[in-house]
């Protein structure tokens, strides 16, 4: 754990983890102009991207100005520094003159943090934010004073949806990528202001091309435009519902499927039979529709009886093309560096050993 001070020279490191962190505070003091950083992978493999200081500035900025911040103001990162996520954190505290707390990251980030030195502004991805609110007692007093928390890098749960609704401050899903420099848009996850859809940020351009996927521009992408394969129906100019990936879309017997969506409605219904492990939808291959929905569990197959349970709600309201036609169990999933779940390759792999 090293702590960012404004105005002070930069501590010594106590791990190579901060050793790392330390080495891009050190490259951006003396003025870099260009990064290149890597993508998490989630999407394909990983590439390297080209990101001008210019650029990194212009998001740090958004954010402060979204949220509220002000110098002097205590943030923590968590996030992984190898990745924009970690290293957006960094910028801002550089540029805002924000006290920074910088932790390796871990499922549980607040374990061994001051209860008594409130932070301001933290951001997470789902499983640590899972992990915390599963000692309410000890952290919720941490996280009400905050101006914002963020929660990226996967999608929120329904679960974890409902559980946030425990926390006073206010907490928002992020849309963003490496490409648009971290976030370009919230979606506001608790309180009066809760919402299913979310609002561009200050300052961001948005459109969608003829697939309805989301494209944007700002000064964070140097005005260029960024066209993402994120399909998204339009409410109005600022604001939009993000309805899954176009290169996940499930052609079943000539109709369209966005796994996304029966992913939600999966969620609740492998909960209800107790069902606690990772899942996701996927679309395998099949001789007479072209493809075939397929909801892939990790670990134990469930129980006939529990399909049969799912297998109900799902069929209440999803159309028969959506509805699951098989049911796949795998041991352990893969993953991208970044820890979300690499689903091409874990149906990659499953494939391979069942033939």
């Amino acid at each position: 754990m090293i702590r960012l001070i404004p105005g002070q020279p930069l501590p010594e490191p106590q791990s190579p983890y901060d050793a790392q962190a330390l080495d891009f505070c050190q490259k951006w003091r003396a003025g870099q102009g260009v990064f290149t950083l890597q993508t998490s992978g989630s999407t394909g493999k990983p590439k390297p991207i080209k990101l001008t200081r210019q650029q990194l500035i212009a998001s740090a900025r958004m954010t402060g100005d979204t949220f509220g911040l002000m110098p002097g103001d205590h943030a923590l990162c968590c996030l992984n520094v190898a990745y924009i996520a970690g290293i957006m954190m960094l910028v801002r505290a550089m540029e805002l003159n924000l006290l920074l707390t910088v932790v390796e990251p871990s499922t549980h980030p607040l374990k061994n943090l001051n209860s008594q030195e409130p932070l301001d502004f933290a951001a997470f991805v789902p499983l640590q934010l899972q992990t915390i609110l599963e000692n309410p007692a000890e952290n919720l007093p941490i996280l009400h004073p905050m101006k914002a928390i963020l929660v990226g890098g996967a999608t929120v749960s329904a679960t974890l949806e409902t559980a946030i609704q425990a926390i006073e401050a206010p907490v928002f899903s992020t849309y963003g990528m490496t490409e648009t420099v971290s976030h370009v848009a919230t979606r506001r996850l608790n309180g009066v202001e809760r919402s299913e859809r979310y609002h561009l940020l200050e300052g961001v351009g948005a459109g969608s091309d003829d697939r309805a996927c989301l494209w944007v521009r700002g000064a964070i992408t140097n005005e260029e435009i960024i066209q993402t394969n994120d399909v998204v129906k339009w409410v109005d100019t600022q604001t939009f519902d993000w309805l899954g990936r176009f290169d996940n879309i499930i052609n079943s017997g000539g109709v369209k499927v966005q796994p996304e969506r029966i992913e939600n409605a999966a969620e609740v219904a492998l909960r209800r039979v107790g069902f606690s492990g990772r899942f996701f939808v996927f679309g395998l291959p099949d001789e007479r529709l072209g493809q075939q929905v397929a909801l892939v569990v990790e670990g134990a197959p469930l129980t006939l009886a529990q399909q049969i349970s799912v297998d109900e709600s799902l069929r209440e309201g999803l159309s028969a093309y959506e509805a699951p036609r098989r049911w796949v169990a795998v041991r352990e999933f893969f993953e991208t560096p970044t820890g979300k779940i690499d689903k091409r390759k874990t149906v990659e792999k499953f494939t391979e050993s069942a033939d």
